[in-house]
């Protein structure tokens, strides 16, 4: 271990158990996720920002919920990928950092994101003919407005637990597929418990704030949908909740128990947490946007209509 004042760089370690034999396989997994969160989202941003039917407060969301997606795993999964593919393993530690601000500032932009859908579903159901006047374009561009300025403050949390840490213990080796704030706290000398403690507190905040909200709009709109008379219109509601509850599971739940762990001390094993990591993190990235916008009725009109215009086959 070198005795060095500053840390230039860092070693982006991935699984750390991971056979040489499945670098490829891995890697390849990892990219077909970015290609497919690339185009997904990509499509959703662009049917919605193109079409003019689509300038709804809902798709409003939707469309910042996809750019916030594309946009974290552009900055984490091209590194993990070029070291798996090419050996580059290294990163310089300004760009660690870097990682580590737009990874837990786009990572409460999410939350905030989704809790805001779910409170927008929740008048649509309750409130449907007074919707258009309690949530108008302009109430949802203020509220997606305070979604990036509450995510930017967390953001700036997550980096300044890191300002008056000394890395001078020649560690180097960050285990993980990108850069957060448990993973820069192991290159750290010294104490490292008021950052621990900073960053839990946040996290907690960040997460259990808007889970309580969405929890509180879906019960009450399955409360509002049991007592329907309509029992199509039910049951088409009840299959949307559910999908929504799962990407919200798997959106919040491991969060939450990965950073119990860590601030518990409970240690999982390392492969196990990182793996927990990238299916919680990446997952959700894909599903969001074929859940909340390519899979419903008039995204799939409006696609055929293009499709119509645009290829002589007749489209059903």
């Amino acid at each position: 271990m070198t005795n060095q004042s500053t840390l230039n760089e860092i070693v982006l370690v991935g699984f750390p158990s991971l056979p040489l034999r499945f670098y490829i396989p891995v890697s390849l997994v990892m990219f077909l996720v970015y290609i497919t969160s690339l185009f997904a989202n990509g499509t959703v941003m662009g049917l919605i920002i193109g079409m003019e039917s689509l300038h709804k407060p809902m798709y409003m969301a939707i469309a910042n919920l996809a750019a916030s997606d594309l946009l974290f795993d552009t900055i984490t999964l091209p590194k993990i990928i070029a070291k798996y593919w090419f050996e580059a393993e290294t990163m310089p530690f300004s760009a660690c950092l870097f990682q580590v601000f737009w990874v837990h500032y786009l990572g409460t932009l999410d939350a905030f994101i989704l809790m805001v859908m779910a409170m927008d579903r929740y008048v649509a159901i309750s409130r449907p003919l007074h919707y258009s006047s309690i949530v108008c374009n302009k109430h949802m561009a203020v509220a997606c407005i305070l979604c990036v300025f509450g995510s930017f403050i967390a953001g700036l949390i997550a980096i300044s637990m890191n300002i008056t840490l000394v890395f001078a213990c020649g560690r180097t080796r960050i285990l993980g597929c990108f850069c957060t704030n448990s993973t820069v706290h192991s290159l750290a000398c010294g104490d490292v418990s008021r950052s621990k403690r900073v960053v839990f507190i946040t996290a907690m905040v960040v997460l259990l704030l808007p889970l309580c909200f969405i929890i509180f709009s879906y019960i009450a709109i399955i409360r509002i949908v049991s007592s329907s008379t309509h029992l199509g219109n039910g049951q088409k509601a009840f299959y949307t909740c559910s999908t929504h509850l799962l990407v919200i599971t798997i959106y919040f739940i491991p969060r939450l128990t990965v950073h119990i762990m860590n601030q518990t001390q409970l240690i999982l094993n390392a492969d196990v947490n990182f793996l927990l990591l990238c299916v919680y993190t990446f997952l959700p990235h894909v599903t969001n946007p074929i859940i909340y916008c390519l899979r419903t009725q008039e995204i799939k009109n409006l696609l055929k209509d293009i499709l119509k215009r645009h290829l002589p086959l007749k489209i059903t």
